[in-house]
């Protein structure tokens, strides 16, 4: 395959992104220790970084409607790579806390935008690929930038892993600059036609598919790029035998996790399965918001967050109730398995939808 510079950039903020995202996590002893923090507080870190994609990605994506595309994206790198370095000097406790909440500004829309954008950059029937090798970068943070970022916040200090990614940012837009086109703003970008997208039952119905479908991702390991191809063919039938497959693999985990040797088969099959929904998912929401993309797809980042969330919450109440780990795996499967049939009876309503003109011709 033909290397596109513009989607290896889009990549490489999507690393970056997903390397200040989830390093905090291994880092919370060490910063808490640092600032005088408990780490409750600290974990506020991590919990006001989520919240600030939620609201800032309907909020960043209806106010730069009219910018175009390549300068929104080094725009929204530029806030990431300051707010990283504002990061890297904080002193006290509420200095990173703010921080951490402007860089989390620009990470909807960065992915909502920046998956528009991939998808413009090949043919067609390349689309759900291009998203996907997007997403590459944010799985490859997960599985060597955040392993990374942690030790160096170890041993070198915390501040040392803001300020190299702070330098990700800047290469990010070093990069977008020198690799994507000009890339207008789409002319039916106004924020009105955006927010009607929103009331769309196809578009509410994929954002709540993506919240049903990220509850169950406990784990995101890489391995995504044999199944890559096949989401370009059907995202649909990719979401169905992938969700079919997680929940599979979760009963499964359920019974064996106490076997060391399947339970890493299992952990490693999971991670694939688990990541396999993102770029799919993504499109989905893009194919349902066509005409009007850019918004649902920045709010398709927060409603993953909000699946995360909620997944997290369902574990944690399983725990609390005393039921077992084993149910927590159980749990995750339930979980993908309602999201499995809630898409299942979408396409069967759109499939009776699509014969009714032409029973009524008949």
């Amino acid at each position: 395959m033909k290397l596109n510079l513009g989607l290896l950039s889009l990549a490489i903020g999507a690393f970056g992104i997903g390397v200040t995202e989830f390093a905090p996590m291994g880092l919370l002893p060490v910063i808490a220790e640092d600032l005088n923090a408990s780490i409750p507080a600290a974990g506020l870190l991590i919990s006001a970084y989520a919240l600030g994609v939620v609201l800032g990605a309907p909020l960043m994506t209806l106010t730069t409607g009219r910018v175009p595309r390549r300068a929104l994206l080094i725009g929204l790198a530029g806030i990431f790579t300051v707010g990283n370095l504002l990061a890297a000097i904080s002193d006290t406790y509420w200095m990173l806390l703010a921080a951490r909440v402007l860089t989390s500004f620009n990470h909807g829309a960065f992915f909502g935008v920046g998956s528009v954008v991939a998808a413009s950059l090949v043919a067609p029937e390349r689309r759900a690929s291009a998203v996907a090798e997007m997403f590459m970068g944010l799985t490859i943070a997960n599985v060597v930038g955040v392993p990374l970022a942690t030790w160096a916040g170890e041993h070198l200090g915390w501040r040392t892993s803001f300020w190299g990614i702070a330098a990700l940012g800047v290469a990010t837009m070093v990069a977008l600059r020198l690799t994507l086109p000009p890339l207008p703003a789409p002319h039916s970008g106004s924020a009105m036609a955006e927010l009607r997208v929103l009331t769309r039952g196809p578009v509410l119905g994929a954002l709540a598919l993506t919240v049903i479908g990220s509850s169950a991702m406990f784990t995101v390991f890489t391995y995504i790029a044999p199944i890559l191809r096949f989401a370009d063919r059907s995202v649909d039938r990719t979401l169905v035998i992938t969700l079919a497959a997680l929940s599979a693999i979760l009963v499964a985990f359920a019974a064996l996790m106490s076997h060391a040797g399947p339970t890493a088969v299992l952990i490693f099959l999971w991670g694939l399965a688990s990541f396999a929904l993102v770029p799919p998912l993504q499109v989905r929401v893009m194919r349902a918001a066509a005409d009007a993309p850019n918004l649902a797809s920045a709010v398709n980042i927060g409603a993953f967050n909000l699946g995360n969330a909620f997944g997290a919450a369902l574990g944690g109440g399983v725990i609390a109730a005393g039921l077992g780990y084993p149910l927590v795996s159980l749990a995750g499967a339930a979980t993908s398995a309602i999201g499995l049939i809630a898409l299942l009876i979408n396409g069967r309503s759109h499939g009776s939808a699509r014969k009714l003109p032409q029973e009524r011709t008949a």
